[in-house]
């Protein structure tokens, strides 16, 4: 997973940028912003200490399509897919999802609630929607990624790290354990923990390295 020339001029220009301008009430500049009407308030008690980890594709498997986005922005024609029958009426979002090819979206400031979550508990909270920052990764639970996903990841966490008091990151499968397996073991852990430098006791204690 070796950066690609663009990443690599991206990330040069992240350095390079003061990280309070980065940020614009929740907002991240280096992502392309498409407004979800799925999210509210925070209750404002705990601190956003934590990044959740998922992966998504619709339908499940196909990339590159618009249908991350239409779910997400309550647009999705849940009559031009079988599988769409199953999740019909669905109210979700994330607060990024990054494309196979490393592109940004974010649809949730950061400084709202978005809906990513679901029943969760983690790191002795429940409804980690609260104070989470939810990151979809455009894929299938238990494939593997691709590098420009992790660069674009490596890039986003460490700006929140900057911005937010991130203490936590884990994926969906640690927050849900009985109801999720995303983004699954597709997903290289030990390439996040290097790259990102953070202390181990920040990771799941199932992915850290030793």
């Amino acid at each position: 997973m070796r950066p690609t020339a663009s990443a690599m001029k991206a990330e040069m220009h992240h350095a390079a940028t003061p990280p309070e301008s980065l940020w614009s009430k929740g907002w991240y500049r280096l992502a392309k912003p498409l407004a979800s009407p799925n999210h509210g308030p925070r209750p404002g008690l705990t601190p956003t200490d934590l990044v959740v980890i998922h992966s998504i594709s619709l339908p499940p498997g196909v990339y590159g399509g618009p249908e991350i986005e239409q779910l997400f922005t309550n647009t999705l024609d849940w009559d031009a897919h079988p599988y769409f029958q199953g999740i019909r009426g669905l109210q979700v979002s994330a607060h990024f999802v990054v494309r196979r090819n490393g592109e940004l979206l974010q649809f949730v400031s950061c400084d709202d609630r978005a809906w990513h979550a679901g029943v969760s508990h983690y790191r002795g909270r429940s409804q980690c929607n609260d104070d989470s920052i939810g990151i979809e990764l455009e894929g299938l639970e238990g494939e593997s990624f691709e590098a420009a996903q992790y660069e674009t990841l490596v890039s986003l966490c460490t700006a929140l790290g900057q911005h937010y008091p991130i203490q936590h990151i884990a994926g969906h499968e640690h927050i849900a354990p009985d109801r999720k397996k995303d983004p699954g073991c597709g997903f290289v852990w030990e390439f996040l923990q290097q790259n990102l430098g953070w202390p181990a006791s920040y990771f799941p204690e199932s992915v850290r390295r030793a």
